[in-house]
């Protein structure tokens, strides 16, 4: 949606506001003429439902339906605390079931070699990280399909196909079966990943989302890195296959609380849904020469012209969007070293220390204790930066104003990186190294929200598009920085791996700075961005 069209759809006085309108909406144009306050009229039978105008060119009558005012109840924005935060829980547990899927298996995956008789340390590497890379493909689709269709259907649907191929992983006979399951198991998996900041989206105002933000962003990454924990135990006293049924059992509790309980959020489809009631009064009192719509739809939709754009917006994005190029390349980064250190840690403290497999996954506690710490303290401190620097601005709120918390975070990863390999290198009591991954994790999540929270903020009207185009890249380097440790630890060892890391964090730390500073002038250059 161009921002000449956001501009006639935020002046016209009978929508609920600006903010309203970023409860996360497709791209489907609202021409001027369609909804100046000029041409339209209260419809006598439906006072309360839609606005009517006649058109021009016809005796056909056209019924625009809008929200009822700024306090319509049935707008997600106005839900009840418990409401908005049921949904929020609800959403985070899918968030969270499927990372702990995607390394739960990490520990058992020497029992998975020997059984399958893989030799090779990269094909049991994609045994593990073969689900990442479903992450990169399963966001394209997903996350625009839930701008047509709606936030929970697509989402309950996605997942019930996640928890039908997780299954299958546990029946796998051979290696080539392991990693097709895993990859389908993934594709339905990645679901919540980019809707569920659209979620988040759909129920609060940008000072209120903060604290959302940080439990949906501490999901995904805490899942990770205590499912190995988990995993650990149940691979030595029962078998690799369990791993990925206990999962499975989990994700059918999770399943039927979004059957129960998640409502749909996405305000398009809810109004969707209310043009369809009086589409069927109207068609009860024979009136075929009106036309109802939402003030979102335009008059040539169509079906096939909404999902093309939809599916193809994400990539699009990647294209003409240098801002979210720049954020997604740091997420990267981000999750790749999370995952290079979810693969790496049983190998660190099984052979370095010869911890056997139930003692050394207890290690990943210290990365979830890391997460677990930045969320907290993340979750203070977005919504209170946002509004200090916001009514010092005049009132008058930008997306960087989410990024003063990630400018020590960069510095805190460098120093975790250096800490945790140097002191693995040289056997130093498992206390320093475990010292040197929660900084890890503290600084990961701290960057993690920040660099979310922006995307959302920038990208209000598309954030599910754009954090599927930002998951794709990020899941990629999660696929493949596995692959690489191994062969890079081996020869390099642990403290120059992690000094060549730890180079890299260093040269990324000016980056939130530089958006600070420019990120408003490379916004403004934007076609989909909020101009804040």
């Amino acid at each position: 949606m161009s921002s000449s069209t956001l501009n006639d759809v935020e002046s016209r006085t009978l929508t609920e506001g600006k903010e309203d309108l970023e409860a996360g909406l497709p791209d489907r144009h609202v021409s001027k003429e369609a909804i100046s306050d000029q041409d339209i009229t209260q419809v006598p039978r439906h006072p309360s439902l839609a606005d009517q105008e006649q058109d021009g060119d016809s005796d056909e009558s056209v019924i625009i339906v809008n929200w009822e005012g700024t306090d319509d109840p049935k707008n997600p924005r106005n839900w009840s605390f418990r409401k908005k935060w049921g949904a929020i829980a609800i959403v985070s547990a899918f968030t969270f079931i499927s990372p702990i899927a995607s390394s739960m298996v990490a520990p058992a995956s020497a029992q998975i070699a020997s059984e399958m008789g893989i030799r090779s340390s990269v094909v049991t590497a994609m045994t593990i990280s073969v689900f990442i890379l479903a992450y990169a493909i399963g966001p394209l689709f997903l996350g625009p399909l839930s701008e047509i269709y709606g936030r929970s259907r697509v989402l309950q649907i996605a997942n019930m196909w996640f928890f039908a191929w997780n299954l299958g992983c546990g029946f796998a006979q051979n290696t080539a079966e392991l990693i097709v399951f895993r990859f389908f198991a993934g594709l339905g998996g990645s679901a919540p990943l980019s809707i569920g900041g659209g979620v988040i989206g759909d129920l609060f105002h940008p000072q209120q989302r903060g604290q959302a933000i940080a439990i949906y962003t501490l999901a995904p990454l805490v899942g990770p890195t205590v499912a190995p924990v988990a995993g650990a135990w149940i691979a030595e006293r029962s078998t690799w296959r369990w791993v990925f049924w206990a999962t499975t059992i989990a994700d059918a509790c999770v399943q039927a609380m979004g059957l129960l309980f998640l409502k749909e959020t996405y305000g398009p489809v809810l109004l969707e849904r209310k043009a369809a009631t009086i589409r069927a009064s109207l068609s009860a009192e024979k009136r075929t020469h009106t036309r109802v719509r939402t003030v979102f739809e335009s008059d040539d939709r169509n079906g096939r012209a909404i999902l093309q754009r939809a599916l193809t917006r994400p990539f699009a994005m990647f294209a003409r969007e240098p801002i979210l190029d720049l954020i997604s390349i740091y997420t990267a980064f981000l999750y790749g070293l999370l995952y290079l250190f979810i693969t790496t840690l049983p190998e660190i403290f099984q052979q370095t220390y010869h911890q056997p497999i139930g003692l050394a996954g207890l290690h990943y506690i210290a990365l979830g204790l890391g997460l677990f710490t930045g969320a907290q303290i993340g979750a203070r401190v977005l919504d209170r930066s946002y509004k200090y620097f916001t009514a010092k601005n005049g009132g008058v709120a930008r997306p960087e104003y989410r990024l003063p918390q990630m400018m020590p975070a960069t510095l805190i990863l460098p120093a975790g990186l250096l800490l945790a390999g140097w002191t693995a290198q040289n056997h130093v009591f498992w206390f320093a190294p475990d010292v040197g991954i929660y900084l890890v994790g503290l600084s990961i999540i701290l960057m993690n929200l920040s660099l979310q929270s922006y995307i959302i903020d920038t990208f209000t009207l598309f954030a599910a598009s754009a954090l599927a185009a930002s998951t794709f890249l990020r899941s990629l380097a999660g696929f493949g920085f596995p692959l690489f440790a191994p062969a890079m630890f081996h020869s390099l060892g642990y403290g120059k791996g992690d000094t060549v890391l730890a180079a890299v964090a260093f040269a990324l730390a000016p980056v939130p700075f530089f958006f600070w500073k420019f990120g408003e002038r490379i916004r403004g250059m934007s076609k989909t961005a909020h101009k804040a």
